[in-house]
């Protein structure tokens, strides 16, 4: 079998490298790790400049309908170079839920701009009191004539300081089971009654919790039917969980490697290690594992079906095995493995020592690992209901 992405995105991975080359520099990726903001609006106005925000919409969105094999090259260059994108990943589950459920006025509204890289979104869905378990919501919206008010806050609002809207999960019905009285607004964070205060995680990044008093929104910006929120939530997971080829585990290993052959200990190359080499290899299975998952989820789409069950097994597997390796290659740097980034004498720039701190929140984050198992279990095997 050939695992190869083919020709032409081969070529487009060409385009993305030189892209990169003229784009990203170890400024730009200090500039992030500094801040904890993962986007930077210069790059994200030359990818929309470019039209590769959505690249691989039709042409009817004024895009350039590459197929799902070279949007994947496209992602795997830009994790490989590090490049800051959360911006992207919201504002692209956003858009693609909005296509496939939105009105056409909110299409016409929200589309052409987000994909031409003017703004981007946020994502409302975690609660203090809910996190994973989304539908728990308690943030009330409440009908006003052709207007909602909407009361209550929401947690890890990442880049709600950058966005121009979030996308927001909020109860509208208290009397039916929980997944069934919720409905999804988009929100200007610019409202009257919004406030946003930065929460500062474990692995550096910023997050977010954001406020809602008395907020007042029009009809015209509820997205979905009244109470259908769950059935919009599930669409914008499918989009979340599809992930990328190659992961922040890849160029955790190509950075290791490259640092392992160019570094002496006890008169040899460290790379020399028995050790040290079973450890990479590890690594670069679980990798390769990951790549083909993903690769997977790109052969559903280009078949035109929606990669759900497909998207949870690469979410679950390459989140278990970031972790994993972190793990595994903070122990094998020794005494130096916890010197973090911008530390004197830090093995790998730090970057291990980061991954290690960020890598917990990948097996929560768009659902976490017991969710994946569930859905993979229930949907994937058609085992019985694990859950309320």
């Amino acid at each position: 079998m050939d695992f190869r992405l083919g020709p032409k995105s081969d070529a487009f991975r060409d385009e993305v490298r030189a892209f990169v080359a003229e784009h990203v520099d170890d400024d730009l990726l200090e500039r992030a790790n500094a801040t904890g903001t993962m986007h930077d609006w210069d790059v994200h106005h030359a990818l929309g400049s470019r039209g590769w925000i959505a690249a691989g919409w039709p042409v009817e969105y004024g895009c350039q309908g590459r197929d799902p094999y070279e949007m994947t090259a496209l992602k795997d260059e830009l994790r490989l170079a590090g490049v800051p994108q959360d911006g992207i990943g919201n504002t692209m589950i956003v858009a693609n839920t909005l296509r496939h459920v939105g009105t056409e006025e909110q299409k016409r509204r929200f589309l052409p701009p987000a994909l031409a890289g003017e703004y981007i979104f946020a994502l409302g869905y975690s609660e203090p009191d809910s996190g994973s378990d989304v539908a728990a919501a308690k943030t009330r919206a409440t009908r006003d004539g052709d207007e909602w008010v909407i009361n209550g806050q929401k947690m890890f609002t990442t880049l709600a300081h950058e966005a121009r809207y979030v996308f927001l999960l909020a109860r509208t019905n208290v009397d039916v089971p929980k997944h069934k009285g919720l409905t999804m607004f988009i929100v200007p964070l610019d409202a009257p009654g919004v406030e946003i205060q930065p929460v500062h995680t474990l692995g550096g990044e910023r997050t977010n919790i954001t406020f809602y008093t008395d907020v007042r929104i029009p009809d015209t910006l509820r997205v979905g039917q009244v109470d259908g929120g769950w059935e919009v939530m599930t669409v914008a997971l499918t989009f979340e969980r599809g992930g990328t080829g190659l992961t922040e585990a890849h160029r955790l290993w190509q950075e290791t490697v490259a640092w392992a052959r160019a570094t002496m200990r006890d008169g040899r190359p460290v790379i020399d290690d028995p050790l040290v080499r079973e450890r990479l290899a590890n690594t670069a299975i679980d990798n390769e594992i990951a790549k083909l998952f993903a690769y997977r989820v790109s052969w559903v789409a280009a078949e035109g079906g929606l990669p759900g069950v497909e998207g949870s097994m690469h979410k679950l597997w390459y989140a278990e095995r970031l972790n994993a390796a972190a793990s595994e290659l903070l122990d094998m740097l020794a005494d130096d493995g916890p010197l973090a980034p911008g530390a004197p004498g830090a093995p790998v720039d730090g970057l291990v020592e980061h991954t290690y701190r960020h890598a917990p929140v990948t097996t929560i984050y768009g659902g976490s690992s017991e969710v994946q198992r569930s859905i993979i279990a229930e949907r994937g095997l058609g085992l019985p209901r694990s859950r309320r």
